[in-house]
């Protein structure tokens, strides 16, 4: 793994997440709601090599993307700003979970990591 890299992606990831729960939040305040000020439970392996670390990211990036499935299915018919916002963040988790598999990848590798696990 080349870890400088690696860590980038992971900062801008951070970036994107903050920019995510904005528009999350902007979205909840136009539906008439309040959005929660919480956060939800911190996940702490206690591994740090970055191979745990990256599959930890792909576990994460695949259940973001069932949620955001879940929220198109509920908003399907109902609200096509949520179902545009559910069908963009599912690209872009889509993205994110193709972009964790090929840093997972063996170098000359071409099959997904992930049939490997």
């Amino acid at each position: 793994y080349n870890r400088i890299p690696i860590v980038g992606w992971l900062n801008a990831q951070a970036d994107e997440s903050l920019l995510h729960a904005r528009q999350a939040g902007e979205l909840i305040t136009s539906l008439g709601g309040h959005p929660s000020l919480g956060i939800g439970p911190l996940l702490e392996t206690y591994r740090h090599d970055i191979g745990d670390i990256l599959r930890e990211s792909l576990a994460h990036e695949g259940e973001a993307l069932q949620a955001y499935y879940d929220l198109l299915n509920c908003a399907q018919d109902h609200d096509v700003r949520l179902e545009e916002y559910a069908r963009t963040m599912i690209a872009e988790e889509q993205t994110h979970l193709d972009e964790v598999d090929k840093m997972l990848r063996a170098p000359g590798q071409t099959r997904a990591a992930t049939e490997d696990a």
